[in-house]
């Protein structure tokens, strides 16, 4: 039996939910790590991979919902490539909700480890190759969402993006946060995963940046899109 198009409040909900469990999935894996090994290196790879897990089966358990953004560059992108065919009521509700779950999630694991909810984080991230890292992560995050969507296989989403998201927490300077809501959340956490929140600011500039990035690399890859949200090529040259 298929489920009816839930209502904006019900979607928005979803994404309030699903990006509080995210945010909370990434730092109370931080903070476990952290408490388990003072390697870097294994630390780095139980977050990873529990980041990676828990992404990929909230987009499958969420997506039917609300798409499964759970963060504000997706939100952003998906509604600039259709903002012919619906307005900013929803992608404002989104966001809302998104920042709203990310700092619920990162109280709620600082919570579920015994530790006073609400210290900020004392990690800078200011650093020029920090930033850069993040324009990249987020490019190829945004890249990856689109060219799903306009190559018609947006059902490989919980692995693509998953499988992604922890690639590129290995490959990238940063550790990819690649989501302003998410880095907002994680100034909230004084552990692993967190970012002071002087760095926040920058952070979320490389993110927009890196999201800009990504919707040229797709308009190129995949052309514009039409008004259905079909793929549409630009014009071949005509001679004669």
């Amino acid at each position: 039996m298929r489920m009816s198009p839930p209502s904006l409040p019900r979607r928005t909900a979803a994404e309030f939910i699903g990006t509080a469990a995210l945010v909370a999935v990434v730092v109370g894996s931080g903070i476990r790590a952290d408490s388990l090994s003072q390697d870097i290196g294994v630390r780095l790879l139980a977050n990873a991979a529990a980041s990676a897990i828990g992404l990929g089966l909230l987009i499958a358990l969420i997506g039917p919902l609300s798409g499964a953004h759970f963060n504000p560059v997706v939100t952003l992108s998906e509604w600039w490539s259709r903002r012919h065919e619906r307005g900013g009521r929803e992608a404002f509700a989104y966001i809302a909700a998104q920042l709203a779950g990310a700092v619920t999630g990162a109280l709620l694991a600082e919570a579920m480890f015994g530790r006073a909810p609400g210290a900020w984080a004392t990690e800078p991230r200011s650093a020029l190759h920090l930033l850069l890292g993040e324009a990249v992560a987020t490019a190829g995050l945004v890249l990856v969402v689109q060219g799903l969507r306009r190559i018609g296989r947006p059902g490989l989403a919980p692995i693509a993006v998953a499988g992604y998201i922890g690639a590129a927490i290995w490959f990238t300077s940063s550790g990819s946060f690649a989501n302003p809501a998410a880095t907002l959340g994680r100034a909230f956490s004084d552990s692993f995963t967190g970012i002071a929140p002087g760095s926040v600011p920058a952070f979320a500039a490389a993110q927009l940046l890196g999201m800009v990035i990504g919707l040229g690399l797709a308009g190129v890859l995949y052309g514009t899109l039409r008004a259905s949200g079909e793929p549409k090529p630009a014009d071949p040259r005509r001679t004669g």
